[in-house]
């Protein structure tokens, strides 16, 4: 079995469990805020998840959105779990949602998986390999101007309280653009910018299991993804800036220029 391989059936097996709860939950939680939810779909899925990649692979680290942080032997690799991107959209029967998986080797996303089993849509990406949606490969758009581009952004779960929020880079970028959506899921974000459906895409407030498969898969469709300082993204920084590459000065500029 390749990486690419675990990874697939890993995600299978998630978005069996997010289909088995749709529409069933018994119990919404709260996490961190009444926007931070956490419900048996989440755990289903990411013990699911786990129980694939353990079986193939014992000795890799696994970091999970729900289980935190679990050290293997082998540190060079780590795979970064998201059982379920969009827990609020899932508990009110939005169906944009999707499990998303990474493998990162040395700290690098080297293979990313990103299912929304509703929507039957799988996108999965290699590096140096292409990214494909549904075994079609993937190319960014070819927006060159913010008035010709559409873009997506999201809020994080501490708006409430963080004097820290992105509400006004919405409301310039509202304005310079055709559009500013809102999904709900950083991972299906990204994938829309690598299938060109979006030009752009920025956030903050943000984990590594939220953009280390998509962040490879903007990359693998041609597109450019860093930092809000146009560095080089980290994926542990919370931070993302991601584009078709053309319009991605025009975004950092918009941003480096709003208070």
């Amino acid at each position: 079995m390749t990486f690419l391989e675990v990874a697939l059936e890993a995600s299978r097996s998630g978005c069996e469990a997010l289909l088995l709860h749709w529409g069933k939950l018994e119990a919404i939680e709260q996490k961190t805020s009444f926007s931070d939810l956490v419900t048996e779909a989440d755990k289903a899925s990411e013990q699911a998840i786990i129980k694939v990649i353990k079986h193939y692979y014992p000795e890799h680290t696994i970091l999970a959105e729900e289980s935190g942080l679990e050290a293997g032997q082998n540190a060079e690799y780590s795979w970064i779990i998201d059982p379920l991107d969009g827990t609020t959209n899932y508990t009110h029967l939005y169906p944009v949602f999707a499990t998303s998986i990474a493998l990162c080797y040395q700290g690098d996303p080297i293979v990313g998986v990103i299912q929304n089993p509703y929507q039957k849509e799988l996108f999965k990406a290699e590096k140096g390999k292409g990214a494909y949606l549904n075994d079609k490969r993937l190319k960014v758009s070819k927006a060159e101007t913010l008035d010709t581009s559409l873009l997506a952004t999201g809020f994080a779960y501490d708006r409430q309280k963080s004097p820290e929020t992105n509400y006004k880079e919405f409301a310039k970028l509202t304005h310079l653009t055709q559009g500013v959506r809102r999904g709900g899921s950083a991972a299906l974000d990204l994938a829309y910018v690598a299938a060109g459906r979006l030009d752009g895409y920025w956030e903050r407030g943000l984990q590594p299991w939220d953009v280390a498969a998509g962040s490879l898969m903007v990359e693998e469709a041609g597109g450019r993804v860093t930092g809000y300082d146009g560095n080089r993204l980290d994926i542990y920084g919370g931070r993302i800036l991601a584009s078709n590459g053309k319009v991605h000065p025009l975004l950092y500029q918009a941003l480096m220029e709003t208070p």
